[in-house]
């Protein structure tokens, strides 16, 4: 292979930085790169990505070159950047810092004292990496596949290469040396030092000819005005789950992040990082120790967000007209919760209860105290009822979230461990699965299971939404505004309808009262919903997708997209509604203190009820909400314990939907319903649609008991009036 001209090679780079264009909509020529120049030049911009897509069209061989020799090529584009800035740079920059005036006093003496640069000591010229101002990095070609952690060998040392993972821990942004300044206390000549690796060896004598002819010995003291500084983090991240050989555990790789880059990731994020794999250089002892083998790390160069189930970037372009209207047709709240888990038999009202959950209510913060928005759901069913299968499909939904199970987690899992950090050697915090599904969803799966002591670490998440920590010396509280989502067996394996509701469920009444909704599915045997659920399965293995059926079901990028737009809206709740909602809530206070058999009614139900209402009106993308909103928020509240109401009709006489609209309607009588009095036609529709009844047997109900003349509705059916 023939010795490269590095010097011919610099041109093409610079011709390439001058030359390339493309043509715009009106035709015209747009260089990219020239006019991204005077931007660098008057320091507007820091960060100069050359896409290797645009130098494959002007010259592919030098593309091959650039992958395989990446931090050489780097310097190259630099310094064909320095080159042409003088040319871009028209009047004066703007931002000055102190090394600007640093390096401009050190010029004008030099001016003064009649010395050219050409006779200084080479050490004591200024290096390149001083006098730049900008960063140049590569976009990798889009030929190039991104690799799994265990997939990046020895062979990629030195080449660019993507690599795909889930970012596990991310340092603090701290300030690195990049060119360290000394000045001698002889002769005040200064020399510089470039810095290429983490470490290096400080200069003690003066090299400048002054000292070494007069043997003065001078020693050097660093300068930190003089020196440069740049931003440096390190992330790292490990292999996705599924990418793992059987057997085996994730392996993990270190990221160093300079300059522009920092500060993209955060832990729990999934990305997708390209950059230049390259061997760690160790000095002194470390080296003496480690013999032949050497660290490695990838010097990042571009960090992206994925999605985390399929290959694809994060979309964040907005939903075009056909995409809206194709959510928002007709009866679009069926539709998007039957998107929901679709291969999944039924479960249509929790698949409503987990697209709330998805979208969330509207955090409220007066003065001085905090009221959650995010939702808490409970699944507790028999064995069988497909609770693990619609976690992890809400965890592979979610944009962020986390899937933990109770038996495999402990309360530092969840909250936060104290760690020693490898780097500084300090004791620094490693978040727990809460505090990395931040602004997400945490799936806890086997609830039940979890260790008492364990458990009581979710306390402070579900309402408070912080962790707070005082541990080896480490006092803080940490963000954990995630919803939790967990799924759970009854005490007995199965639900057992001979024990009360409390018996069955055995958790806490301070957890359950945090679950804004708490639903019970119970695996009953009935002959033609057995057939349908056994016809649905058998399609599913067949065909690998759901049957067809009423709506057809949305993918999940466009699900992720709606979902982030509802978020942005921050629907208030009228006054109108307020009288509404506390008689609504008073009732249910009368029921639970009337019927011992029933979960947990506290004033945290009221806040649940606001909470599931401000979501709905949400997923409507309106900003005000509406009394169906709060009917259809009660109704979810109703069925979510209309499962455990069931078996005691079963036990006992099953009560026809007409007897019980009619004992409503007496309820709401003033007086109980005696001679005379009347009720308005409108608010006991409204009372019996809440209780979970159809208008139609509402309609159904007042034309029987009319019938029987108990009571009689006037001409315009605005009002009933008891006989």
């Amino acid at each position: 292979m023939p010795v490269k001209d590095y010097q011919a090679e610099k041109e093409k780079c610079r011709k390439f930085l001058e030359e390339f264009y493309s043509d715009d909509e009106s035709g015209k020529k747009f260089f990219k790169y020239g006019v991204q120049l005077p931007r660098l030049a008057r320091r507007e911009q820091v960060s100069l990505v050359v896409d290797l897509d645009d130098v494959g069209e002007e010259d592919p061989e030098l593309v091959d070159s650039i992958v395989e020799n990446t931090r050489r090529y780097t310097g190259l584009f630099a310094d064909a950047v320095q080159e042409l800035l003088p040319e871009h740079r028209g009047g004066e920059t703007v931002s000055r810092d102190a090394l600007d005036v640093y390096i401009e006093h050190r010029l004008l003496m030099e001016q003064r004292g009649g010395r050219e640069q050409s006779e200084r000591d080479p050490r004591n010229q200024y290096p390149p990496e001083l006098m730049r101002r900008f960063e140049v990095y590569f976009k990798p070609p889009s030929s190039s596949k991104p690799r799994v952690v265990r997939d990046v060998k020895a062979e990629c040392i030195g080449k660019l290469v993507t690599v795909r993972g889930i970012v596990t821990r991310a340092t603090e942004v701290k300030p690195m040396m990049v060119v360290a300044t000394y000045t001698c206390d002889q002769c005040g000549a200064e020399t510089y030092q470039p810095i290429q690796s983490p470490t290096f060896m400080p200069l003690i004598m003066c090299p400048s000819q002054e000292c070494v002819t007069n043997k003065s010995g001078g020693r050097l003291y660093i300068q930190t005005r003089g020196s440069k500084f740049i931003k440096f983090q390190e992330v790292k991240i490990q292999e996705h789950s599924d990418q793992v050989p059987v057997g085996n555990i994730p392996r993990s790789m270190s990221v160093f992040v300079r300059g522009e880059n920092t500060r993209l990731a955060q832990p729990g994020d999934h990305v997708a990082i390209s950059g230049i794999f390259l061997p760690l250089l160790t000095t002194g002892f470390r080296q003496a120790t480690q013999g032949l083998l050497s660290e490695t790390y990838l010097e990042a160069h571009r960090i992206i967000m994925m999605n985390k189930s399929e290959d694809d970037e994060l979309g964040n372009e907005e939903l075009s007209e056909e995409e809206l209207r194709q959510i928002t047709e007709e009866d679009f709240y069926e539709k998007l919760a039957s998107s929901i888990a679709p291969e999944i038999y039924g479960h249509e009202d929790v698949k409503k209860a987990l697209l709330l959950l998805l979208v969330g209510g509207v955090d409220q913060t007066p003065k001085g105290m905090k009221i959650r928005g995010n939702i808490n759901v409970c699944l507790m069913g028999d064995p069988g009822v497909a609770k693990s299968q619609l976690l992890s499909y809400i965890d592979r939904l979610a944009p962020r979230s986390q899937y933990t199970t109770g038996r495999g987690s402990s309360g530092v899992g969840l909250t936060a461990a104290v760690m020693r950090d490898p780097l500084t050697g300090e004791m620094t915090l490693e978040g727990g699965a809460l505090v990395l599904a931040d602004q997400g969803v945490c799936c806890i799966d086997e609830f039940d299971k979890m260790m008492d002591s364990d458990r009581t670490a979710i306390h402070e998440v579900m309402e408070q939404q912080t962790i707070s920590i005082a541990k080896a010396g480490i006092m803080t509280s940490l963000n954990a505004r995630c919803s939790i989502l967990a799924a759970a067996n009854p005490a007995y394996g199965r639900y057992n309808p001979r024990k009360s509701v409390e018996q069955n469920i055995q958790l806490p009444a301070a957890l359950l009262s945090r679950f804004d909704l708490l639903w019970l599915i119970q695996d009953r045997p009935d002959r033609d919903s057995d057939l349908r659920l056994a016809q649905h399965i058998t399609y599913v293995h067949q065909h690998n997708h759901q049957p067809p059926s009423r709506h057809r079901a949305l993918d999940m990028k466009l699900m992720r997209r709606y979902v982030a737009l509802c978020k942005r809206h921050q629907p208030a709740i009228p006054e109108s509604l307020s009288d509404y909602i506390t008689a609504a809530y008073v009732e249910m206070r009368k029921e639970a203190r009337v019927n011992k058999d029933t979960t947990f009614t506290s004033a945290r139900t009221l806040l649940s009820i606001l909470r599931l209402s401000t979501a709905l009106a949400r997923l409507r993308l309106v900003d005000t909400v509406e009394k169906e909103d709060v009917n259809e928020a009660m109704r979810l509240m109703e069925m979510s314990k209309d499962s455990l109401q069931a078996d005691k009709a079963q036990t006992s006489r099953a009560q026809r939907p007409a007897d019980v609209i009619f004992s409503t309607l007496r309820e709401m009588a003033p007086g109980g319903g005696a001679g005379g009095r009347s009720v308005k036609l409108a608010e006991a529709e409204q009372r019996c649609v809440s209780k979970g009844f159809t208008p139609a047997q509402i309609h159904d109900a007042i034309q029987e008991y009319e019938e029987l003349n108990v009571w009689q509705v006037n001409q315009a059916r605005t009002r009933i009036t008891f006989v």
